[in-house]
């Protein structure tokens, strides 16, 4: 989990067990429960998955309640634990991407998740079939219209906040919120309705790397139950749902998860980062009419005033018939001032530096610069999903990343201006079932290029009356 999202926490004294003993089950008993497990999913008609904290963990994210998790290390007074790369540039694990897998199958029918990460949507899970139930440090919502915004930035705050932008959305423009909840806000009904809908209709609910301590959500598994459904939990330490599961798996997610892809024989896909930024050229006659005053600006889409985190620095330089002074943008916003001859027509050239945590280290493009009086204002019609799938295609066929492609270009007449909008393949990840199970158990990558309470308890003493008497059921 990001260090951020924990420090923005209201402090609260008791958060809870914490520094839970890890357990593993011998490899010959995890090897017979995996294949448990597959059976079962195989057999299932409406599976839901419940993921929590430890699915992302291999993802350099800490969880919170782990021999090192966040929270443990506070009490026991200790540093907190560094990421090992910037929380915006988080890949989703092998986890993720099965669980993406098995839904483009029809086997997975919804996802219900713990985690802020963002994780699930960037992996491919459609959102409809997906619910955030304590939001995403990437997401930021209309309250007037519903509109989402998923960002490549983390939004500043938590606590459903307002933010500094606002909904993009003809005839609305309300101020947009952070969807992150503090402890004592309430559980959204558009996320907890369809999260409890699915789990009483699931006859598999499986549970992936969750202490099961946060009510009401650690209850929600429970309401498979009642229609004959079974609970499987997969986690390192034990829970307080271990009783009512049909299967325990004491082993790593993502050890656990690859086998019961291999024994279903299925693949795990690659996951392809894709990002996107424009670049947007604003020209206008001198006073006397004999020179072009121009200005770039390389910026997020996100609007003009977002920062681009996975860019380090854009070095621009011009046709090699040209005088011009080359320049390189450091520092954000992105933006440089030039004056030309009102008929000279030249290339610029870029080339964008990556940050760290992407796997590329920059990418090559090109604008032409010609100046055109003109009263009209268009867009270019492009296939935006086709290009992406294209992109996403030529990375996993070529294992590498850098490739570049416009997705939209338009042109404004007022001041004259065109901006066009670039998707460029910045990190690339490849999955190997067993084959990438190291000896100690750990996975190796391949790094290519109801009218019950809603409110969160941290210990899980507070339940309403309903979900006591289910959890008793």
């Amino acid at each position: 989990m990001s260090l951020g999202y924990a420090e923005k926490l209201s402090f609260i004294e008791d958060v809870g067990q914490v520094g839970m003993a890890e357990f593993f089950d011998p490899s010959h008993v995890l090897q017979c429960k995996i294949e448990e497990l597959a059976k079962l999913i195989q057999k299932s008609k409406h599976l839901v998955v419940f993921t929590g904290a430890g699915i992302s963990t291999s993802c350099g994210i800490p969880d919170f309640r782990g021999p090192k998790g966040i929270w443990t290390l506070q009490r026991e007074g200790k540093d907190l634990p560094k990421a090992s790369l910037p929380f915006h540039r988080a890949m989703p694990s092998m986890t993720h991407m099965a669980l993406v897998e098995l839904e483009r199958a029809g086997i997975l029918k919804f996802v219900i998740s713990q985690n802020v990460d963002g994780l699930h949507l960037r992996s491919g899970i459609p959102r409809e079939k997906l619910s955030e139930l304590h939001g995403d440090s990437f997401m930021e919502m209309c309250p007037s219209c519903g509109a989402e915004y998923l960002r490549d930035f983390e939004v500043e705050t938590i606590g459903l906040k307002e933010t500094s932008r606002r909904c993009s959305v003809e005839k609305c423009g309300a101020k947009l919120k952070d969807t992150v909840l503090d402890w004592e806000d309430a559980l959204p009904p558009k996320e907890i309705d369809p999260a409890e809908k699915h789990c009483k209709m699931a006859d598999l609910v499986l549970c992936l790397g969750t202490s099961l301590q946060i009510t009401p959500a650690c209850n929600l598994p429970l309401k498979c139950l009642r229609g004959g459904g079974k609970i499987v939990i997969v986690n390192l330490q034990k829970t307080p749902k271990d009783k009512k599961a049909n299967v325990v798996i004491h082993g790593l997610v993502d050890k656990v998860v690859a086998g019961v892809m291999e024994s279903l024989n299925m693949k795990i896909p690659s996951y392809v980062r894709i990002d996107l930024f424009q670049i947007i050229l604003t020209q206008s006659l001198s006073g006397d009419q004999r020179f072009i005053n121009w200005t770039l600006r390389v910026a997020s889409v996100h609007g003009l005033t977002s920062q681009l985190p996975f860019i380090e620095s854009i070095e621009v330089s011009f046709s090699d018939n040209q005088n011009y002074k080359d320049a390189v943008l450091d520092k954000q916003p992105f933006l440089m001032k030039r004056r030309t001859a009102r008929n000279e027509t030249f290339d610029i050239f870029f080339k964008v530096n990556y940050s760290d945590g992407c796997d590329c280290v920059s990418t090559q493009l090109s604008l032409p610069f010609e100046f055109k009086v003109s009263t009209e204002e268009h867009e270019e019609i492009i296939d935006k999903e086709a290009v992406l799938q294209s992109l996403r295609e030529k990375a996993v066929e070529e294992s590498s990343c850098g490739h570049s492609d416009v997705v939209e270009r338009r042109a404004v007449s007022e001041p004259k201006s065109e901006a066009v909008v670039y998707a460029t393949v910045t990190s690339l990840r490849t999955y190997h079932s067993q084959q990438s199970l190291l000896a100690n158990g750990e996975l190796k990558w391949k790094l290519e290029g109801s009218g019950t309470s809603r409110k969160r308890s941290r210990t899980g003493k507070r339940k309403s009356k309903a979900l006591e008497e289910e959890s008793k059921a």
